[in-house]
């Protein structure tokens, strides 16, 4: 392998905590990839069970690529927006989970989906997956591409990026340190979303490949996983009864008007008119603001009916 530098140099971001159990075969998968200008930076969140030394012999094995710092133990996402901050300017930075396995030419597919691409501009690939068990038995794949493609007015009641998969060009990394600090200090619940709703709103360019990038291993200790069957549509169901997802989204919002300025004209009048509609779901749908499935739609205007959007 090359050592890692120069302008196609691609920056791996792994947040993990106890995932001793599984992180070895995804470290495995990224010594294996074809494509071989890589690095690692991983945080991890006061692991207790050999993740940290697993993250050890790694880079010891691969010098000079691979570091890890502590985490800011506040999830998730905060971890990955604190490792986004952290990443090298100038560099193509991907997202990875603690326990997939990538396929052997995820990063050389998502650098040539991404191309023609100058240094500056904003990109950003996502995939679909390959669902598997624990044991990496397929489970089948994760859903087709957006039937109603991305979009700002999407992105802000849905996440349809799994954050899995996400590549980032220079720019767009570059867009995301800027506007990190306002989504750590608006605590926004998922970092893959708020990436969705952040790139859709400054009019960066998506490309979605629909060729599985990696095998997401589904299994008890997932922070959330695939949204699939009966069990996660309860789960869904008593997050909104809750008000959790109401939450999830003033936390959303919060963070993008503190980076209004970065935001397209007609993002921002979108934003302004998403927090008037909330509550009255003939402006939503006069807005552009709509989930991918006509019952996804249903289900938006029944939130806002009762106070739960």
């Amino acid at each position: 392998m090359t050592r890692p530098d120069g302008p196609d140099h691609v920056q791996i971001l792994m947040a993990t905590r106890n995932g001793g159990e599984w992180l070895a075969g995804q470290l495995g998968s990224f010594a294996a990839q074809s494509y071989g200008n890589w690095s690692l930076l991983a945080g991890d969140d006061a692991s207790t069970d050999g993740t940290r030394e697993c993250l050890d012999r790694f880079a010891a094995a691969h010098p000079g690529r691979v570091a890890w710092r502590e985490g800011p133990g506040r999830g998730s996402a905060a971890n990955f927006l604190t490792l986004a901050q952290r990443s090298s300017p100038g560099s193509w930075v991907a997202f990875s989970d603690q326990d997939d396995v990538w396929n052997p030419d995820r990063l050389e597919r998502a650098l040539a989906a991404s191309a023609p691409v100058r240094p500056e501009e904003p990109v950003v690939y996502a995939s679909a997956t390959l669902l598997t068990d624990a044991a990496l038995r397929p489970l089948g794949p994760s859903s087709l591409p957006p039937p109603r493609g991305v979009s700002f007015g999407n992105a802000l009641v849905q996440n349809v990026l799994a954050g899995n998969t996400l590549v980032l060009s220079p720019g767009a990394g570059a867009l995301l340190r800027q506007a990190a600090p306002a989504a750590l200090a608006a605590d926004v619940p998922f970092h893959d979303w708020w990436i969705y709703q952040l790139m859709t709103g400054a009019g960066v360019r998506i490309v979605y490949d629909p060729e599985p990038g990696l095998m997401y291993r589904q299994h008890g200790g997932n922070v959330l996983g695939a949204h699939r069957g009966i069990a996660a549509g309860l789960s869904r169901a008593g997050q909104i009864l809750r008000r959790d997802y109401a939450g999830w989204i003033d936390r959303n919002t919060a963070a993008l008007a503190a980076v209004e300025s970065v935001l397209t004209d007609d993002a921002r009048r979108l934003l302004g008119g998403f927090a008037a509609a909330r509550r009255k779901p003939e402006a939503l749908r006069a807005l552009g603001i709509c989930r991918q499935t006509r019952a996804g739609d249903r289900a938006l205007t029944a939130m806002a009916r009762t106070g739960r959007l």
